[in-house]
């Protein structure tokens, strides 16, 4: 039981922004992205990367299309320090690229961040300082002043460290700690402070970072303190509005993307949420969300699988649930009948170049380089479009109607007994067994056709009762003359129906094959019966001694 629902945090006063804008705005365009996956992702590991790890995850992120990455907190450690020489030394870093690295606002910790990043053509230099009561008041025991005179102090020494390496083009990232527990009047006091301090202009612009370090409202009230901070930042045409959202009530996705709405044009996060505590912003979630409004994200996850392979193996942990958003193994599989039912009809409905348009799925996950098998699985809850579509794409059989409805019910039973899911394998193997492979009492061998005087005529040998018999009959037909020579063992039956269908070279072996679908009707009742085979006639006549096999 909860004892004490009040937050330990002091609540956000209310903001004074009657006539806000971004409820009515869209988003139109991808934000800047800057990935911390190397910083703020290492840094929540319980095992930090290593240097061989942490350079395999940065050529990932390069070749994703992440120009903006931050590579380490080289004040922190050592081994933070070396990978930022190495990437800079052995020239690991491309043209397109600029790297990042955080320190605290403390003198020698600024010193020891710029000496790690000498000789680079480009750098962010991120500082982070704590500008909220609870963290002005418990952690540092510093008053608003002191605090505002921390920033300055520290961008100062930026500032000149920078003048000192000409031949580096230097950028400067600011962010308030946290800032959603921030007074907005102070929050935008630092901020002003900070970029006169750097000289920020529209050809030098700063990076001022708002950071829902921990989230402590809903993220409508973010996007308002957002908004507000865009509306009366000094110099604002020399500002990088960037966010970084963490994921303490579970909607810093949704808080971005209001922030994006309320002026916000850059975004920090990880791949796949991974961030300290809760985690924070999932920047794959992020850009594939702008991806079904039709917005291009500017990164490249077409091989969602591997990425995702390559993050694991990187961090050396599982980096997604299988319910997680676009990337989860199970995110594109549908086991409800009504739901499959909908997909089934949304994928042969769909044009090959139109906009994608199937129910259930907002991507098409072939543009993750998902495959569409996995799509449909049938368990105790599925209907006859799952069963007909993993039978369609992972078999290649099309079945007619009635004889869909009557293999739904088996499947159904026979996952109600086993109580666990089917899978397309599982599914034909029930199928062939049921309808195809049914050798007894009557099993076919070979047939011969035959005409005369305008008559087609068959000669069957089967196997029946322990003898080999050659049959022989006559008809309209090699089905119908089939028909006739099993009476020759005392078989009386009428064909019903009758359908064929190609089912390309889905199966082992290369070949077309064919299949053919046949229900006869006897005193006894009626039944269906499936012959697949190369030759559409061969298929024909082993679908008839299934039928007659199965009928009894």
């Amino acid at each position: 039981m909860l004892h004490n629902p009040a937050s330990k945090y002091r609540p956000v006063p209310p903001i004074q922004l009657p006539d806000r804008q971004w409820p009515n705005r869209v988003i139109t365009a991808a934000p800047l992205w800057m990935s911390t996956d190397l910083r703020d992702g290492n840094q929540a590991l319980f095992e930090p990367m290593d240097a061989v790890r942490k350079l395999r995850l940065f050529r990932t992120l390069c070749d994703i299309g992440f120009r903006e990455i931050e590579v380490a907190f080289p004040s922190a450690s050592q081994t933070d320090f070396q990978f930022v020489r190495q990437l800079i030394q052995d020239g690991h870093i491309p043209a397109n690229v600029t790297i990042e690295v955080l320190t605290h606002a403390r003198d020698p910790l600024i010193r020891r961040t710029m000496e790690s990043l000498r000789g680079a053509r480009r750098a962010i230099v991120h500082i982070v300082n704590p500008t909220s009561p609870p963290f002005r008041e418990l952690v540092l025991g510093m008053d608003r002043t002191a605090i505002g005179a921390m920033a300055v102090a520290a961008v100062t020494l930026v500032k000149q460290q920078a003048a000192e390496q000409p031949d580096t083009a230097w950028r400067l990232e600011y962010s308030l700690e946290m800032f959603t527990a921030t007074e907005l009047d102070f929050a935008l006091e630092v901020a002003d402070a900070v970029t006169e301090a750097w000289g920020a202009t529209p050809a030098n612009p700063c990076i001022i970072n708002l950071p829902a370090s921990v989230e402590v409202t809903t993220p409508n009230v973010y996007a308002d303190q957002i908004e507000w901070m865009h509306r009366h930042l000094a110099r604002r045409d020399s500002i990088v509005l960037s966010v970084h959202t963490h994921n303490d009530r579970g909607t810093a996705v949704a808080a971005a993307e209001l922030a994006m709405m309320a002026g916000a044009e850059r975004i920090e996060g990880c791949l796949f949420g991974n961030g300290e505590r809760t985690g924070n912003a999932d920047l794959v979630t992020l850009a594939l969300n702008l991806y079904t409004q039709g917005i291009s994200p500017g990164l490249d996850f077409s091989n969602i699988r591997a990425l995702v392979d390559t993050v694991e193996q990187c961090t050396q942990g599982p980096s997604v649930h299988a319910r997680h958003p676009y990337v989860g193994d199970l995110v594109f599989t549908a086991f409800s009948g009504s739901h499959q039912d909908a997909i089934k009809k949304g994928f042969a409905a769909q044009p090959a170049d139109a906009p994608w348009c199937v129910p259930y799925l907002p991507i098409d996950p072939a543009d993750l380089g998902r495959s569409y098998e996995s799509i449909i699985r049938v368990n105790s809850q599925s209907g006859k479009s799952g069963i007909a579509y993993l039978l369609e794409h992972h078999s290649g059989v099309t079945l007619p109607r009635s004889l869909l409805v009557e293999f739904s019910t088996l499947v159904q039973q026979h996952v109600d007994q086993q109580s666990r899911e089917m899978s397309s394998s599982d599914l034909w193997a029930l199928f062939t067994a049921t309808y195809c492979e049914i050798g007894d009492p009557v099993r076919y061998l070979e047939y011969h056709l035959f005409e005369r005087n305008g008559v087609q005529g068959i000669h069957l040998t089967v196997a029946s009762k322990g003898t080999i018999q050659t049959l022989s009959g006559e008809g309209n037909g090699p089905i119908d003359a089939a028909v006739h020579a099993l009476r020759g063992i005392g078989v009386h039956l009428q064909v019903h129906c009758y359908e064929e269908r190609s089912m390309g070279s889905s199966l082992e072996g290369g070949n077309a094959q064919a299949c053919a679908f046949l229900s006869v009707v006897s005193q006894t009742g009626e039944e269906y019966g499936v012959g697949i085979d190369t030759n559409i006639v061969t298929a024909s006549v082993k679908a008839l001694l299934s039928a007659v096999n199965r009928i009894g």
